[in-house]
C-alpha cells in the first residue's frame, strides 16, 4: 500500500532489495511512526516507535508487554516504566538510527511485522515475509 508523500514532506519508505517500494508514508518533522510485531513465542504485540527529528530517524520508545525471549531493557538506554498492565514502556531512548535506515526481515504468519503511521498500517509480512526490507526516512532532497 503506497500513500503519497506531498512535495516538501519527509517520507518513511519500505523498499525491497530490487528497489521495489512496498510502503511510503508522509512523516513531517516531529512526526512519529512505529514498527509493530507479535512476539514469535508468546504472541503478544511489541512496538518500537520512532520520530522524525529534523530529518533524522530517532528511536524514541518501545513497548514490551513482558520480558520474554529477546526482550529486555538495557540499563542506561532510556528509562523503564510500567504500562499498568504487567508490561513496560522504555521511554526516552532517543537513539539516532545510523544512516536513517535499517534492514528488517519481516516474520511470516502470526509475527506480522507492520509499519504504523497515525491510523495507517501496512503489513510488511504480508508483502515480503522473510525478505530483506530497508526501512528508511528520506529527506525531501533525498527522494
Amino acid at each position: 500500500m503506497l500513500l503519497p508523500a506531498p512535495a516538501g514532506a519527509d517520507a518513511l519508505t519500505a523498499t525491497l532489495e530490487d528497489g521495489t517500494e512496498i510502503a511510503r508514508f508522509e512523516v513531517p518533522e516531529g512526526g512519529e511512526w512505529c514498527v509493530l510485531w507479535n512476539h514469535s513465542v508468546k504472541g503478544f504485540p511489541v512496538s518500537d516507535c520512532y520520530e522524525n527529528q529534523a530529518g533524522r530517524m530517532v528511536l524514541v520508545d518501545a513497548h514490551l508487554p513482558d520480558f520474554a525471549a529477546g526482550l529486555d531493557h538495557i540499563p542506561g538506554r532510556g528509562r523503564q516504566v510500567t504500562d499498568g498492565q504487567g508490561g513496560y514502556f522504555i521511554l526516552d531512548i532517543n537513539e539516532p538510527v545510523p544512516g536513517n535506515a535499517y534492514i528488517l526481515r519481516p516474520g511470516a504468519g502470526p509475527v506480522d511485522h507492520r509499519l504504523q503511521v497515525g491510523d495507517s498500517i501496512v503489513s510488511l509480512s504480508a508483502v515480503a515475509p522473510r525478505q530483506r526490507v530497508r526501512i528508511a526516512l528520506k529527506r525531501t532532497e533525498d527522494q
